[in-house]
């Protein structure tokens, strides 16, 4: 079933979400949705409070082709190397990541704030303990657009958008898209 997406200006994207105290079917069946949904819009990761829900759960899919970098197609998943792909799609709760690494400054949306992009600086790298709903546990160091998409979607989770990370300049060039966002978001039913 596919789920509304929580548009900039929607007080639930500022709200810091709840952790996920116990997986059951309707947690289960609303990570199938918001995957649904993250397909459809075209994205390649959706957070809990995009579709109106305080809670920790992300899903991600980062698609093989995305994320160009070789040495980024390989990650370290609990002790061992692997490919990213074998871990996609990738639903998660509670997030835990400990960024790390040089600065990169890579371009930026999100689902929340259709049409606006802006180059957004993030560390390179990031090791992160993620539990999935089957009980499992992930220890995963990465870099590349999954390190980027973990921080972004966990950012989520703490209230924080991409538009919050960018330069004073891009504050100020993003001011005005922002505003027509907000106006478009209250003339909408």
């Amino acid at each position: 079933m596919l789920l509304s997406i929580r548009q900039y200006g929607d007080p639930v994207l500022r709200e810091p979400c709840a952790p996920v105290e116990k997986v059951d079917l309707e947690l289960n069946t609303l990570a199938v949705n918001m995957l649904e949904t993250m397909y459809a819009a075209e994205g390649i990761g959706l957070a809990a409070p995009q579709v109106g829900l305080g809670l920790q759960l992300v899903a991600i899919d980062i698609p093989e082709e995305e994320d160009a970098a070789e040495e980024d197609k390989i990650i370290t998943v609990n002790g061992k190397q692997q490919p990213m792909r074998s871990i996609m799609p990738l639903v998660f709760i509670n997030p835990v990541l400990e960024p790390y690494g040089k600065q990169e400054l890579c371009t930026e949306g999100c689902l929340s704030v259709r049409g606006v992009r802006s180059r957004v600086s993030r560390p390179s790298r990031v090791k992160a303990t993620l539990h999935k709903l089957d009980g499992k546990v992930l220890e995963i160091d990465c870099g590349g657009l999954l390190a980027r998409c973990l921080q972004h979607e966990c950012d989520h989770l703490s209230g924080l958008l991409f538009t919050d990370k960018v330069s004073s300049a891009a504050k100020v060039t993003l001011a005005k898209r922002l505003k027509n966002l907000l106006h478009l978001r209250q003339d909408s039913p």
